[in-house]
């Protein structure tokens, strides 16, 4: 099974390629006809680096078009009592006696520096589906631990989120 997507994500994921085919990869070919129009090519950086860049947005199109063709489309509703996808949680951890706040959202979302994180993590899994008040246990090898789900945020825009680039 290939990686978990919402509906949002294969849009943005969609767009994306789209992009890259329509506007990216004709600006690339053109830096390459520049690029090799200065002449002797065993010398001529600009033409790698073309070449580069060009090759970078391809490899870049096959991988998401790989993504896609793999991928499990997840819904991302939930009730409003419950977390879910796309959801921003206030969470309490007792051990450290501190409070913070985590936008659960897919791995290609994923960006722990800021407070995003994937429902794949220990952490993002133990939460899913989990109500207002809950204790919940993470299952982290060799150290499992508690939290406390003290609140839910819905209906975040999730219109600026990216896609990660890897």
């Amino acid at each position: 099974m290939g990686e978990k997507l919402t509906r949002t994500d294969v849009k943005k994921i969609k767009e994306e390629i789209e992009h890259r085919k329509v506007v990216v990869r004709k600006r690339e070919l053109e830096a390459v006809k520049e690029a090799r129009a200065q002449g002797d090519l065993s010398e001529n950086f600009e033409y790698k680096a073309a070449k580069q860049d060009k090759n970078r947005n391809e490899s870049r199109i096959r991988y998401l078009e790989k993504m896609l063709k793999f991928a499990q489309v997840i819904d991302d509703t939930s009730t409003s009592e419950e977390v879910g996808v796309n959801d921003m949680v206030e969470v309490f951890f007792p051990e450290d006696k501190e409070t913070e706040k985590y936008h659960l959202v897919t791995s290609i979302r994923g960006n722990s520096m800021e407070g995003k994180i994937s429902i794949e993590s220990p952490l993002g899994k133990a939460l899913l589906g989990k109500k207002e008040g809950e204790t919940v246990l993470v299952p982290v090898p060799n150290c499992p631990y508690q939290v406390v789900v003290q609140k839910i945020i819905k209906d975040l825009d999730e219109s600026r989120d990216e896609i990660r680039q890897f």
